[in-house]
């Protein structure tokens, strides 16, 4: 079967066939037509042809740092949601938080392999950023901002500033942090750097060095929640970079007697299901994954299109959740 044989049965023009394959304008009579022809015969048009004509693969490559995250799972969702209506397909590429991999995979999807490129960042190193200042295809980074660069990213800061306040208006005053590597801009650096100013802005000047660092995993914020305790000897409340960290760390209190919330309150990041089905559960923040991986496939597939790309960066917001949980009374936040 070829396009002349389709459009002879379908009685259409080439031409008609043609636009219908490469999401042209036809009318929605030849349209139908054409589809019923196509599901009754089974053909498929050659993939390479279409690339050769078009200069076009459909073919989108998406870079993670690992699978076994629920916001990064959040993320991809939103981007196949947006590509699966599209006509385009996915390349899912795992780095396992490896920053060469991560440039080994733009480097190889640049030659020409995809259309586009959206690179769920963690750590954005000095050959990141040279070499997404001129990427050969379009980019989109999702999860870091960057100037010069399309990107959807969080409030991280405000977020986690914003958490910290709540947890010292219930009547809090001796925190700890339990955070993620630092080179990891906006969940390492600025949800820590938010931490320490909101304990500052309440006077509580010195809990702002009460802070360990943790891999983020269920597992180490179990063993960060011993090395806080001994680095605070005593804590009523603490607040975490991600709810995994959180429930890591509520598993390492209870294990130890502490009550919660009684004598200690449990804050995380992220309104994920293990922070939910904790018990009570996090309060946490909510932050839109979904949405900014539609957004990111959508800002991508339109430079695709685009001549030259209009550099964008949007900033989703974030919303507080948990005022009720862990029986403490709601409290005024910004």
């Amino acid at each position: 079967m070829n396009i002349a044989e389709i459009a002879k049965l379908a009685g259409v023009s080439s031409a008609a066939v043609s636009r219908y394959f490469n999401n042209g304008y036809i009318s929605a009579e030849k349209k139908e037509a054409i589809r019923k022809v196509v599901e009754q015969t089974g053909y498929r048009p050659s993939v390479q042809a279409q690339t050769l004509r078009t200069k076009r693969t459909r073919m989108i490559g998406v870079i993670v740092p690992k699978i076994a995250s629920v916001s990064i799972a959040r993320v991809v969702e939103g981007i196949l949601s947006v590509l699966n209506s599209s006509d385009y397909q996915m390349l899912l590429a795992v780095t396992e938080n490896n920053p060469q991999k991560e440039l080994e995979y733009l480097s190889a999807f640049s030659d020409k392999q995809v259309d586009g490129v959206i690179l769920v960042a963690t750590i954005l190193t000095a050959k990141h950023k040279r070499f997404l200042k001129k990427p050969l295809v379009p980019v989109v980074v999702v999860g870091q901002e960057m100037s010069g660069c399309c990107c959807v990213y969080h409030d991280d800061y405000h977020a986690a500033y914003d958490l910290t306040r709540y947890v010292l208006d219930t009547g809090r005053r001796k925190p700890g942090y339990i955070g993620v590597m630092r080179e990891d801009q906006a969940v390492g650096t600025e949800r820590l750097r938010a931490y320490q100013d909101a304990v500052r802005d309440a006077g509580c000047e010195e809990r702002a060095d009460r802070f360990v660092i943790a891999d983020f995993t269920w597992q180490s914020g179990y063993e960060k929640a011993a090395a806080l305790l001994s680095l605070c000897g005593e804590l009523d409340a603490v607040i975490c970079a991600t709810d995994s960290i959180a429930a890591g760390a509520m598993k390492y209190l209870r294990d130890h007697g502490y009550r919660i919330p009684e004598q200690i309150l449990l804050a995380g990041m992220g309104d994920s299901e293990v922070g939910r089905l904790a018990d009570p559960p996090l309060v946490t923040v909510h932050f839109a994954y979904e949405k900014s991986g539609e957004l990111a496939a959508g800002m991508l597939l339109r430079a695709i299109g685009a001549e030259s790309a209009e550099v964008q960066g949007v900033r989703l917001g974030y919303e507080l959740i948990g005022r009720e949980r862990q029986g403490i009374s709601a409290a005024s936040v910004r």
